[in-house]
This record gives C-alpha cells, structure tokens and sequence, in this order.
C-alpha cells in the first residue's frame, strides 16, 4: 500500500478519534471510527469503495500486529507476574513488616511513597496494593483517607511513565517505534529514554510527594480532611463498587508471603530486562559499547524474554514453598493476561491509526505544511502540546488514548517545522496526558487509588485536584523554557525551582487565612 495526497481530508481521522473521545468518553471505539475513517478516504481516492477500506483496515491492523507481537506478549507475562505476585501475600507482607518499623506519620507517608516508587511496573498493582498495606498504618497514625489516596495516584502512573520496564513504557516505546522523523525511524527505546528527564510533570509530581510527606504543607480540600482525621473524623468510607467485577481486586492472597516475594520477582524483572536488552542488541557478541548495545536493540523482544523470566523465578520461588499451589498460579496467569485485554486492544488501534496516518494517507505532512504557513513560533510548541495532551486526557479518563491518538501527531509535526525538539514534544505529550489522567474523576488509575485508599471517589479527587495544578502550572513555564532553550539544566531546575517557590507561598498564605479566622 502507497501513500497518496489527500489533501484536507488527511486530518479527518485524528480529528474523527479526538472529537469522538471528548464526547463519548470512550476511547477504543473512537480511534476504530477513526481509523475506518481513515481507510474509507484511502479506498476511495484509490478508486475501491466500503468492501477495500475494510479489507485495507484489516490488512493494516493484522500488519502492526505482527510487527509488534513481542510487546504483547510482554504485556501478557507482566499482567501475569503482577498478579501471582498479589496472590503470593509478598504485598501484605510488606505491609505487615512496614508496620513492625514505621512509628510516625511522616514515616508512613514516606514509606506509602517508597512502596509506590518500587511497584512501578503497572499502575493497576500499585493502586490496589498500596492502599490494601497502607491503610491501616495510615489510619493509626491519623493520615486522611484523601491524603493516602492521593500519595498513591501521585506515585502510580507518574513513576510508571519514567520507569523504562512497566506496562506504560512498553506501550509507549512500541508506539514510538512506529514512527519516523525525516524519513528516518525512530528507536523506541532511545526515545523514551531521552523524553524521560523531560518529563517534568511526573518528575515534579515525584518531588511535591515527598515535599509533602516530609513538611507539614496543606491547601485546599486537603487541609480539611487533614484536620477532620487529626481529630479522628476523617478516614472516610469503603466503598469497592467500582471495582466488585474486577477480578484483581477479588483475587485470593495468600497467608504464607514474605516481603521477598514481591521484592525478588521485581527486581529479577528488571536484572533480565537489562541483559535481555543487550542480548538482543547483540552487545555480548562484541565490538560495540553499552551503549550502541541498548541503541540496537528490540526493546519488545527483550522485554518478553525478561517477563517470561521473571515469571519462571516467581514459580521457583512460589511453587516449592507452597506459598500458591500449582493450580492457583496458573489460573492468576490467566487472570493476568485477561486485565491486559484492554491494554492490548488499545495499543493495536493506536498503532493501525498511526499506520493510516503515516502510511496511507500522509497526514503528517499535510500537517507540517499547515504549521509551517501557521508561523507559530517552534519554541511554543511542547508548551502547547502539554496544555493539549493534559485537556484530552482529562476528557477521557485515560493516557494510553491520549498516546495513541497524539504521539503521531505531535512526531509529524515536530519533524516538519521544529526536528530538534522532537524529543521535548514527546515529553510534552506524555507529561499531559499523565496530568489529564492523573486528576480526571473519570481516569481508572484515579477511580482505583480512592478505592484502595477506602476514600470517596469526589474527596479524592477534589483534595487532589489544587495539587495536580499546582505541579501543571509549573510545567507549563518548564516547557516555555525548554522550548526556546533545549537546555536540560535549565527546564528541569528552574521547573523544581518554581515549585519549591510556589509550595512556599501558597503554605505561607493558608496559615495566615487559617490565623485571621
């Protein structure tokens, strides 16, 4: 399949999957309108009609599939690995030994932030595993329901997203990979790893974590319910409706976990993550550095190789012990890859509308032309897009959508009118769509932190939503100065530096409205 100029008519699919999110608040079926779309226009102008597009729209999908099965698969082991892990107790264990050693609140906050940044593999585990084990440290020590909610979706997907081995870098690396910038493709993996400390959002989000944990600052909704809990009145309600159909969330855990369990296949998951990586960028047959070794990898294919292994030591580690019976692992791996099913289904569409626009019908250049003529100033540009992902995201509750259906666009336009801040807009992208997802009342990672935390889902996110912004706002000026400077130092410091400012003033002004009254 060739190419053809379409004209005008090229950005109908993403505007088609856009607009269709914002409204039904629905993403599968929108990047699917979207891309039948797509083929509808490429058949027509290449005189076939209904019967080709479909048959181009299967052709296309079946053809990214293949391309990426080893991503899949991956997927399919780490859903797998998280939940035998779950079902081992390794995370009840820890709660219970968190308990025996932590004696204060900052410790609980801080150590509710640790297990968070350790469980960076899937936001899903992270979310219904830390409230299961903080919750009862939190309420000991008198934390609110909201502030232990928020600790957890603040270290969820914003550790997820900079974390090269998780779900959300797997999805974002395979996507990546599909694209080209000048005709030359781009290295998935070189590329996320270059968005990583460009990522201010979820860097900055990091860093108000545990700023918070560590002082006493308080604003908003969230001072409220600190004080409600202070004097006992602020721990909220359960409330395990959203997730009863969930089987994660009703899975069987076993009594004999230790710590260990959840610490070993973790971090076996991430030891063969690396040797696999350069394994299959050929780095231990010689005559490269380390380096070119992780360049020239496929960063799919080594992350399936690392999950499979991963998953074979939690079986030597749970089996012999009788921490699960053979029985019980096995159906938690069946468990496992069915809560992937909507992550694979998504990926699949963001990359066959990815291949409409990029391959079929030149959308990406058709963009660059119209940027180009716009003169708008380039540095403006990951400034734009981190206001645009985090509005989208927002919408429709979810940042995998927001990848798929702005990663494409954003890598052509930024190969047409600004190639040196490619990289810069892609961290713009994920940065947003992170923070639209991350105070969205309708996002998943949202809904299932107030369910593990026991808080009611609107405290949760009208507690959270003063911070989210607070930590956009300084984005918003870290990408203005990335974008006219590309300099690193510059963006991340001055970013982390305006938060320390702005925490400082806002703390300053709450406790002298708190001393007029």
């Amino acid at each position: 399949m060739e190419s053809i100029d379409v004209g005008l008519l090229s950005i109908l699919p993403p505007v088609i999957a856009i607009i269709l999110a914002l409204v039904t608040k629905e993403v599968i079926s929108s990047l699917l309108i979207g891309i039948f779309s797509g083929t509808l226009i490429y058949a027509f102008h290449a005189g076939g009609g209904i019967v080709e597009s479909i048959d181009v729209t299967l052709t296309l999908m079946a053809e990214k599939l293949g391309d990426n099965a080893p991503m899949i698969i991956f997927l399919g082991f780490l859903g797998a690995l998280v939940t035998v892990i779950t079902m081992a107790g390794g995370a009840r264990a820890y709660g219970e030994w968190a308990g025996n050693k932590i004696k204060s609140k900052k410790g609980v906050q801080l150590g509710t932030s640790l297990l968070g940044v350790l469980i960076f593999i899937d936001d899903y585990f992270n979310c219904l595993t830390i409230g299961t084990v903080m919750r009862p440290l939190a309420d000991k020590y008198k934390i609110s329901r909201a502030k232990l909610a928020y600790i957890i979706d603040a270290t969820a997907a914003p550790i997820c997203i900079i974390a090269p081995i998780s779900s959300w870098a797997a999805s974002v690396i395979s996507q990546m990979g599909e694209l080209k910038v000048n005709g030359t493709p781009l290295n998935g993996m070189e590329t996320f790893m270059a968005t990583i400390p460009f990522n201010l959002y979820a860097i900055l989000t990091l860093i108000m974590v545990v700023i918070l944990c560590v002082t006493k600052i308080e604003f908003g909704p969230m001072a409220r319910f600190e004080e409600e809990a202070r004097n006992g009145n602020g721990q909220g309600s359960m409330s395990l409706d959203q997730t009863e159909d969930d089987e994660l969330a009703n899975m069987k855990i076993s009594s004999k976990g230790k710590v260990f369990d959840l610490i070993i296949p973790i971090v076996a998951l991430i030891v063969f993550a690396v040797l696999s990586m350069l394994y299959v960028g050929g780095y231990f047959e010689g005559g490269m550095t380390l380096a070119e070794g992780f360049g020239n990898t496929d960063a799919g294919k080594a992350l399936a190789i690392a999950g499979f292994g991963a998953l074979v030591v939690a079986f030597v580690l749970f089996i012999p012990r009788k921490v699960l019976s053979f029985k019980d692992f096995m159906d938690g791996i069946g468990t496992g890859v069915k809560s992937m099913v909507g992550a694979f289904l998504i990926l699949i569409l963001a990359w066959t509308i990815s291949g409409v626009c990029t391959e079929l019908i030149g959308t990406g250049e058709y963009v660059g032309r119209l940027v180009a003529t716009s003169h708008i100033p380039p540095a403006l540009i990951p400034t734009m897009i981190f206001i645009v992902a985090g509005g989208l995201s927002f919408a429709m509750g979810t940042s995998w959508g927001t990848f798929g259906i702005l990663i494409p666009i954003v890598t052509m336009i930024c190969s047409a009118v600004a190639p040196g801040l490619v990289q810069i807009s892609l961290a713009a992208t994920l940065a947003g769509a992170v923070f639209g997802d991350h105070c969205s009342p309708i996002s998943d990672t949202t809904i299932l932190s107030s369910t593990g935390a026991g808080c009611k889902h609107i405290d949760h996110v009208s507690s959270q939503i003063p911070y989210t912004l607070v930590v956009a706002g300084c984005c918003i000026v870290g990408y203005l100065i990335a974008g006219f400077t590309g300099n690193l130092l510059m963006t991340l410091g001055g970013s982390i530096l305006l938060l320390v400012l702005v925490l400082v003033v806002i703390n300053k002004m709450a406790k002298r409205k708190l001393e007029d009254k």
